[in-house]
């Protein structure tokens, strides 16, 4: 196979510039340093995909982001509020294609693939709705961790971990707008003990029941205030770790 020439890509460049500056002269078209610049980009990109095409995946990342970069200069202005989602999207491909391309070796990649596409989606969201949109970049985080464990449930356990906290986070960002900061920090508290729980049943690392036991107890007091019998719970609680302080003492005594 020929190598790939970048005089080629130079060449056309040459003449798109010099059709895009004629047709601005004789009244065709106007602003054609748009034009030319988005097609510069696009152009560009098109030569690091025939090199990603050709085996080289590291070229992965400039073919999606000038191609992406491209796209947001030609936006219509009608569409330039999605300019920045293409953007990020756009750098997004570049890692899940790397990953794709070597599932096993290059499992890294999902972690920036995940971040970039949620960010994508926190564009997006923002332009229609603000108030959900720090559940869905938190989330969207938290769910690419759990990808990450899913790839390599073996090796990769830890994974769960932070991919608990985030999505408990997530959560956390939509409940803080309808409940007291009491019950808000229960729903952590139990999403904390969920997650260590899915350690302990998933990683089957025993030691993980006990911070869930906990932070379970904590968290179920902490909703457990938005019922009115919250406050019985409070009082039972208090007098059963008194009694068994006692209870442990005088048996010791004994």
């Amino acid at each position: 196979m020929k190598r790939f020439d970048p005089r080629i890509m130079l060449g056309l460049l040459l003449i798109m510039g010099g059709g895009l500056a004629l047709a601005q002269t004789m009244g065709f078209l106007e602003n054609a340093s748009k034009y030319f610049w988005g097609g510069a980009f696009l152009l560009a990109g098109m030569g690091f995909f025939v090199l990603l095409f050709g085996g080289h995946w590291w070229s992965s990342f400039p073919a999606f982001t000038l191609a992406a970069l491209g796209t947001l200069i030609l936006l219509p202005e009608s569409l330039e509020v999605f300019g920045g989602a293409i953007f990020l999207g756009g750098i997004a491909l570049s890692f899940w294609y790397v990953y794709a391309t070597d599932r096993r070796g290059r499992w890294w990649a999902i972690i920036p693939g995940g971040v970039l596409t949620a960010l994508s989606l926190l564009v997006l969201a923002s332009s229609y709705s603000e108030e959900y949109s720090g559940a869905i970049v938190l989330g969207g985080i938290g769910l690419t961790f759990f990808i990450v464990y899913v790839t390599n449930t073996a090796e990769r356990w830890w994974a769960i971990i932070p991919g608990g906290v985030l999505v408990t986070l997530a959560g956390m960002t939509v409940a803080a707008d309808r409940f007291g900061e009491f019950q808000t920090a229960g729903f952590f508290f139990f999403g904390l003990a969920i997650t260590f729980l899915l350690v302990a049943l998933l990683a089957r690392m025993s030691w993980a029941y006990w911070p869930a036991l906990v932070l379970g107890i904590m968290g179920f007091l902490g909703i457990a205030s938005l019922l009115d019998f919250a406050n019985y719970l409070w009082a039972g609680a208090l007098i059963l770790g008194g009694a068994f302080l006692l209870f442990r003492y005088f048996t010791r005594r004994a």
